[in-house]
């Protein structure tokens, strides 16, 4: 099973790093083969320029082969803080780029982009580890949990996953170190049940 395992947080000291890497590891454990990318450490760029808007566009070389990695993908895992109930740029940028008509999406014949997308990516099983430092209650009550929408409901599932599944880790900033053990043993046992053939 490829699975593409994709991170964004500038911080390499970060507890998303660290869920990353536990993700990783968990997934090699599994024999999964892992295309795993720090979007900040590679340098990925996250403005989409007017010239790769069209379907033909020719992409940049880092940007193409994400394209192609996803296109390949049987499992997606997202790594990724809660940045003003929204991801951070790298990676809405990533998604901007990379989750592209004809690569993640197309429209049916006729449709002039005004209709409802069918996903291209396979029927995978996408996770999404999240951290937050505000207290999930507070969350779901007053902002209404925007990246549980964002993801189930406004991306991923137009690309063709078949399941969502989102853990959101908080509040990180007070935590111990003890709670944060914990939290990378429940991401491992997630990516354990989603990925495990």
């Amino acid at each position: 099973m490829r699975v593409s395992l994709i991170l964004g947080h500038p911080d390499p000291l970060s507890f998303n790093h660290a869920l990353a890497s536990t993700a990783e590891k968990t997934l090699l454990d599994l024999g999964c083969e892992v295309r795993f990318h720090d979007l900040q450490a590679e340098g990925f760029d996250p403005v989409l320029p007017a010239a790769e808007i069209p379907r033909n566009a020719v992409l940049p070389p880092l940007v193409r082969r994400h394209c192609e990695e996803i296109m390949e993908a049987d499992g997606l895992v997202l790594v990724h803080p809660n940045w003003w109930g929204q991801p951070p740029a790298v990676l809405k940028g990533w998604v901007d780029r990379v989750l592209r008509v004809g690569v993640a999406y197309e429209f049916l014949p006729g449709d002039g982009g005004e209709g409802v997308p069918v996903g291209l990516l396979k029927p995978m099983t996408a996770l999404v580890l999240n951290t937050s430092n505000t207290p999930a209650a507070r969350e779901a009550a007053v902002f209404g949990d925007p990246l549980e929408r964002t993801w189930r409901d406004c991306v991923l599932s137009f690309c063709g996953a078949r399941k969502v599944v989102r853990r959101m880790f908080g509040v990180v900033c007070t935590s111990t170190p003890e709670q944060r053990a914990a939290w990378l043993d429940e991401a491992a046992a997630l990516v354990r049940r989603e990925f495990a053939a």
